[in-house]
């Protein structure tokens, strides 16, 4: 039975599938206002070195965000 013919050239690293995806999020995240997660690096969550620096970027996000309303109850009939 024939053998199949071998490759002629080496595949090149841009030509990976992941690779060609990877450049199509990007330009996507470009332009769009939604983004789409690319890399583990590139869209993950900033990482905090120390517990006080962890304490600091809380109280931080917590006075960002607008305090919630306690629920208001109807006045029972």
């Amino acid at each position: 039975m024939g053998k199949p013919k071998k490759r002629t050239s080496a595949r090149k690293t841009g030509m990976r599938r992941s690779h060609l995806v990877l450049k199509l999020k990007r330009l996507v995240n470009k332009t769009s206002p939604v983004k789409i997660r690319t890399t583990k690096n590139e869209s993950g969550k900033r990482k905090v070195a120390t517990k006080a620096e962890a304490k600091v970027v809380k109280a931080v996000e917590k006075a960002a965000t607008p305090a919630k309303k306690a629920p208001t109850k109807k006045p029972a009939k």
